[in-house]
């Protein structure tokens, strides 16, 4: 059975890498990795805004709303940029992609309809926030292919040499810059006349709205988190293949919860992707770690957990991960494959019957110690559950696998030693 599973995500590894190296997948997981600064001065924002209000501090919560809005609240421009851009990069060895970007941001606005308020112009925060951010994303892709196809094709204005470059660049750009401009002109017009009223509420109605219903759910969660690990297992970078999919639906879903938060109302989705991190922390090896420092035998994963402790307390877990090794050993697989989902479902289940808040959508910056991360979740239970699962769950779900191996190295030793 063992050979036969190896043998088949051998044969899958060449489909694999190609979704994991896809440029487009790339440019997804690369503009939303790139937003994380952003989504975390927005995330501390809206909760110093939120108990800045209970303590009446309210021009403290006035500017702080105001950072929301201009991070958070404006996260599709800052993905209809980042799209193009790496996007550009990725297929042009001399191009930064700075061009595409600014074009991609200029044809977003373009198809974006204006408000009117009080006799002025004004753009509607609903379309450059998280509701356009799939809009957001294939007008990046467009605009970036696009602007990758023209300057291939020396749809260009070239310039004499010994113009200086950043001269030569903005011409370069121009051909392009009013032919994109021109085509989303025309999309926005087109789109005006229909029931939709722009593209903006097409995409957000047949694809946004339906996608974050099935990938916000508590089955979909899970069975993300049993495919990422069940491809690392194997030796493929299951976060490279899986989240660039899932991550967009899962960042809308917490920025729906941070708008809720900040306004008073209660939090509507239990699942995103600040569930998952909080949750699935350090991929859950710290009880494996907490294992091996605390009842190992054998002198191998005593020294294993030494070595791993300090990491795996900032949720580091690669010197277990790739010391024991847990890729392709089969006397991890269960503990490896389903402990992130075990723990998912026992964190939803909590979540859905009230036991444990629903998470507020704010984003953790990687690195931070145990249980520090969870408090951006936005109440204590939200802690107290992680540092259950770490410390008590994650230790008992590995226990079994790890006193068979440890009994194991333990009887290798013993026979090495005579």
């Amino acid at each position: 059975m063992k050979e036969k599973m190896t043998k088949f995500f051998q044969r899958m590894q060449p489909w694999f890498d190609r979704v994991g190296n896809n440029k487009y997948l790339q440019a997804v997981m690369g503009a939303m990795m790139a937003t994380l600064g952003p989504m975390i001065i927005g995330s501390f924002a809206t909760l110093i805004a939120v108990y800045a209000s209970k303590w009446k501090m309210l021009q403290l919560a006035k500017i702080m709303g105001f950072v929301n809005s201009v991070t958070i609240g404006a996260i599709a421009l800052y993905v209809a940029f980042l799209m193009a851009k790496h996007i550009a990069e990725m297929f042009l060895k001399d191009d930064d992609g700075t061009s595409a970007g600014i074009i991609s941001l200029m044809s977003f606005l373009i198809i974006t309809p204006l408000g009117n308020i009080k006799n002025v112009a004004a753009i509607p925060v609903t379309w450059i926030g998280a509701d356009g951010l799939f809009s957001a994303i294939i007008v990046g892709i467009v605009v970036g292919r696009s602007y990758v196809y023209m300057k291939q094709h020396k749809w260009t204005i070239k310039m004499p040499a010994g113009v200086p470059p950043m001269v030569s660049d903005t011409f370069a750009a121009l051909i392009p810059t009013l032919l994109l401009g021109v085509f989303f002109a025309i999309v926005a017009l087109g789109f005006s006349v229909t029931p939709f009223g722009s593209f903006h509420q097409l995409i957000f109605t047949i694809i946004q709205a339906p996608l974050q219903h099935i990938g916000g759910s508590f089955w979909a969660m899970v069975l993300i988190c049993l495919i990422e690990q069940l491809v690392w297992f194997f030796g493929i970078h299951g976060t490279n293949v899986i989240t660039p999919i899932v991550v967009p639906i899962w960042m809308a879903l917490d920025m729906q919860n941070l708008t809720a938060y900040k306004a008073g109302r209660p939090v509507p989705n239990i699942y995103g992707y600040a569930f998952f991190n909080f949750y699935t922390w350090g991929g859950t090896a710290l009880g494996l770690v907490l294992l091996m420092l605390f009842i190992a035998k054998s002198q191998r994963y005593k020294t294993l957990g030494k070595i791993s402790i300090v990491p795996a307390l900032f949720g580091i877990t690669e010197p277990v991960i790739f010391g024991t090794p847990l890729v392709l050993n089969f006397d991890f697989f269960v503990p490896f494959v389903t402990n992130n989902a075990i723990v998912v479902m026992i964190a939803g289940l909590l979540t859905k019957v009230g036991i444990v808040a629903r998470c507020t959508g704010a984003q953790a910056v990687f690195g931070l110690p145990l249980g520090v991360h969870a408090l951006l979740g936005g109440h204590i239970s939200i802690v107290i559950l992680v540092l259950l699962i770490q410390l008590v769950i994650s230790p008992i779900l590995w226990y079994p696998w790890f006193r068979r191996a440890d009994k194991k190295a333990l009887a290798q030793e013993q026979n090495a030693a005579k």
